[in-house]
This record gives C-alpha cells, structure tokens and sequence, in this order.
C-alpha cells in the first residue's frame, strides 16, 4: 500500500493518485504557503469586521457548538478571550461521552465564566441510529470519504441542532472547533444560506427519519425557520484562518484545568463511540475515516506527517468497543 510522501493518504483513498515522486494530488493541488497565508489574513479581517457590526445585539454573540474535546475547547478560549464576546456553549450528548469529557466541559465553561446548556435526546432514538449507521451506509460515498457513518449521523444532530438554537435565539455567529483538516480557509467566515441548509438537511434527515421516525424533527429545522433568512447566523470556524499548533493548544486549554482523556483513542478527546466508528469503516471502505482531516492538519503544519500517521495507526481500544457494541446491542 502506497503512502503519499508529504502527507498521510494511502492508495485505499478514494479518487487518489500520485506523481512520480510519491505526492498525492491532494497535496500538489495545494496552495503555496504565501497564498494560504493571505487567505487566513483575509478571513480574520473579515470576522473581525463582523464583530463591529453584530456584537452586543443580541442576548449572546456566539453559540459554540461545544464537545469537551481539545479543539472546541480551545475555540471557546479563542471567541471569549481573543475577541471578548458573550458565548453560549452547547453540547450534544450522544450517550458515549468520556467521562474526562464531562469534567473538561464543566473545567473549562467554569474557567472562562461560559453559559452552558447541553441537550441529550433519548437514548433509544440514538442507538436505532448508531445501530443502522454501523450496518448499513446510510449516506452517499462522497460524504462517507471525509467522516464515518456513524459520526456523520451525530454531527447531523450538532449541526442542525445548534442552528436551530442559533435561529431561535436571534445569535449572529456560530462557532465550530473544525481543526484546518475538516474546513476550508474558504468556509471559516460564511452567512448560513437558508436554501443550501435546506438541501443538506434532507440529504442528511431522510436516511435517519427511515431509521428513527418522526421523533427526529426535534431536533432538526421546521419549516418556519427557512422563512426568517435574516436571522441565519454566520458560521465562524476560529481554526481555520488561525494558527493551528496541537502544542500550543494543549498548552493553552490545560491552563484552563482541561485534562487529557485516558479513555479515548488517539483521534478523539471526548467520545468513546469514536473507536467503534473507526473500526467499522476501516473494515467496510480500507481506509481510516480521519484520514482526510489529518492530511489537511498536516498540510497546514499542525502536525508533523508522522505525528499524523501515528493518529492513524494507533489501534482502537478493545475495552472501548467492547462496551459501545455491549451499550448498542452489537454481538
């Protein structure tokens, strides 16, 4: 199996192909570091000059979709220290959280004087769902290369859910800790458009609505809400036009009382269902689910390639995927 030479794709990625030397097109396509710098400038700019014109008008500036992960937590740092606004975190419990998780989310919020609410749907809809994700591809292959089923089925709910949130509150930014591998420098500063939310709602609803039933629209966007674009918030992703240095992270959240998880595997600080979901899509589709994540953090200098290929060939916990097969009901 070939890996390419600069980042961390295999030749089991889909659509790869390499040059003579060993370069994957993804990282030939790549912009020069003078380009990417520019553009990370540019989009700072153009948050910044949001800012001036939004914050203050509303009960909250920000709602951070909030994880107890290393990233997230770290952007709540970023929106509440670097530019001094009024942030609502907000967690989605999907039932596997690391208990770490659980106290790093209380360390932290408490640390930065952060308003906290945290929704956790009924545990009998999310195991029909992980279940089905686990068995079945219930989304197209094109998503399927960037994330696994069965965490494409629980970011459905933080997205759509903190959109909700942010709609109904009348909250002109949402926050995400999308590290630079998961979003473009070119979506780090974006107004969520109704129509396009519209479409990926469905694509994303119908196959769990199959699964689930009618108990999903809870948690998802009702009519009524396409019919208010003016109060769509901006989608804001800090790490994607900042500087993004896992060390200097680590440093930063652990001044915040932010512990490292034990009980985690090597690509997650805050789920136990992360090893499980890993494990089924390697087997289904040969290659690792962070691997297009991890490429894009290595791109950006976050990582070293080999720190990036030490995340991907870490072996999952069997103690943990013994307890999230026992919890799901999966022999």
């Amino acid at each position: 199996m070939m890996i390419c030479k600069t980042c961390v794709l295999n030749s089991n990625f889909p659509g790869i192909k390499f040059n003579a030397q060993g370069i994957c097109n993804h990282c030939l396509s790549h912009r020069n570091i003078d380009r990417q710098a520019h553009l990370k400038e540019e989009y700072q700019a153009k948050f910044e000059s949001l800012i001036k014109k939004y914050k203050g008008k509303a009960s909250y500036d920000v709602l951070v979709a909030y994880s107890g992960g290393k990233d997230s937590s770290y952007t709540l740092d970023i929106f509440k220290n670097k530019y001094d606004l009024r942030v609502l975190a907000f967690t989605f419990d999907n039932g596997f959280i690391s208990k770490t998780a659980v106290e790093n989310r209380r360390r932290v919020t408490e640390s930065l004087d952060i308003d906290h609410i945290i929704i956790k749907p009924r545990f009998d809809i999310l195991k029909k769902i992980f279940v089905a994700a686990a068995k079945e591809n219930l989304y197209s292959r094109k998503i399927l290369d960037r994330a696994s089923s069965i965490c494409t089925s629980c970011i459905s709910f933080v997205k759509f859910i903190a959109l909700r949130l942010a709609i109904e509150k009348e909250i002109p930014f949402l926050g995400f800790g999308w590290s630079p591998g998961q979003a473009p420098i070119q979506s780090s500063v974006m107004k969520t458009n109704p129509r396009l939310m519209k479409m990926t709602q469905k694509a994303l609803f119908e196959p769990l609505y199959e699964v689930a039933g009618d108990e999903l629209r809870l948690y998802f966007l009702e009519e009524k809400h396409f019919q208010v674009p003016e109060k769509f918030p901006h989608n804001i992703h800090p790490l994607a036009f900042l500087d993004y240095d896992e060390e200097k992270i680590y440093q930063r959240i652990t001044e915040l009382s932010w512990q490292k998880p034990s009980d985690t595997d090597a690509n997650s600080t805050n789920c136990l269902l992360n090893s499980f979901a890993n494990k089924v899509h390697k087997e289904r589709y040969g290659f690792h689910p962070y691997a297009w994540e991890i490429a894009g953090i290595v791109r950006s200098g976050g990582i070293t390639r080999e720190e990036g290929l030490e995340k991907l060939n870490s072996p999952e916990n069997h103690d943990i995927i013994a307890h999230v097969k026992q919890r799901l009901g999966i022999n």
